[in-house]
């Protein structure tokens, strides 16, 4: 039986991936007709990956609240029962949790200190030239 179950369930996995790849017209780097060059796929990229610092900070920020609970739910398991859990579990939990927390706030002082610089856009890919003889 489970072995029916996870043979459609792969089935269904590789089903919905072909049909999102294939439903997919957005995936395309040029604006209008023509190939791909570099600098559109470079300048895509760019474009792309502009919202990961906010990804990046609303993770941490999930996951530090989330430790800081894990590791309470830990220190209240010791006061229980000091023999079965010990102390450190809940107190690494609870500093893991406090440094997620404080990453972004880390993460903003350090680009404030080095700077953003200017938006660089991408080189341009005028010609390519192997020489063979």
């Amino acid at each position: 039986m489970l072995k029916h179950l996870r043979k459609s369930y792969y089935s269904a996995g590789a089903a919905i991936s072909a049909g999102l790849v294939l439903a997919s017209n957005s995936a395309h780097a040029t604006d209008g007709g023509g190939g791909n060059n570099f600098g559109d796929i470079s300048r895509n990229v760019t474009e792309s990956i502009a919202d990961v610092p906010g990804l990046i900070s609303a993770l941490s920020y999930l996951f530090g609240i989330l430790l800081g609970v894990l590791g309470i739910m830990k220190i209240k398991d010791h006061v229980e029962n000091p023999t079965n859990t010990p102390l450190k579990d809940g107190a690494i939990r609870l500093a893991a949790g406090g440094a997620l927390l404080a990453l972004p706030i880390v993460f903003e002082a350090m680009f404030e200190t080095v700077g953003q610089g200017e938006a660089v856009a991408p080189a341009t890919l005028n010609r390519v030239e192997f020489n063979v003889q």
